[in-house]
């Protein structure tokens, strides 16, 4: 038992599972766990933030460490906007973030809930492997991947709800309510694959 946990201990230090790094894109300074993953680039006048670099999560509990992190202040609602490529089926928005094993992410796929039901939904990490607490219905987020869409999330304090829509329209399998964490941190990442971002905007409502 003893070297099990020594090999756990070491492969975790080995691997990017805290955010060390920093970034600085979209006027703000975001953390990353490796830096190196991660490329930034212009199109069109504007800041392409792409995760070039994919990595499957740390041993242990199944979630993901890839993205990359926003210190936000307290706040009654959070709204994420961002234009959005997936380069393989998904990538993921993170909000409510505590530390690394408590936090929430909307992952949104060219998959359905009821295809893949790790994919295309709201989940939920506190402590453990992620579950998910969105419905498993509804289309898919992306109709395709290689191609942009424009994301608005929003986050309220008080209630617990969160509501993803994509290029205007809402997707009922990224509606959901958790009250167990709250304001936290906001992030932009994939689980296992890889993404590009542009024209972020972060606006919160202060407490």
């Amino acid at each position: 038992m003893f070297w099990m946990k020594l090999m756990l201990a070491l492969m975790m230090a080995a691997l990017p599972g805290l955010a060390a790094d920093a970034l600085n894109v979209f006027g703000k300074s975001w953390s990353v766990p490796n830096a190196a993953d991660w490329k930034i680039t212009g199109a069109n006048g504007a800041q392409v933030l792409q995760l070039a670099t994919h990595r499957g999560p740390l041993p242990g509990p199944r979630r993901p460490i890839q993205f990359a992190l926003l210190d936000l202040p307290a706040y009654k609602s959070l709204t994420v906007e961002a234009d959005v490529k997936p380069l393989a089926l998904s990538l993921m928005m993170v909000f409510a973030y505590r530390d690394e094993a408590h936090f929430d992410y909307a992952h949104l796929s060219v998959d359905t809930g009821t295809k893949q039901p790790v994919h295309n939904g709201i989940f939920h990490v506190y402590g453990g492997e992620r579950v998910r607490i969105s419905s498993e219905q509804g289309p898919p987020a992306f109709a395709a991947t290689g191609r942009w869409y424009h994301v608005k999330l929003t986050h309220d304090d008080g209630t617990g709800s969160v509501q993803v829509t994509v290029d205007g329209k809402p997707v009922p399998a990224l509606e959901a309510v958790d009250r167990s964490l709250g304001a936290g941190r906001t992030g932009l990442g994939s689980f296992d694959e890889t993404a590009e971002f542009k024209n972020v905007v972060i606006r919160t409502v202060p407490r």
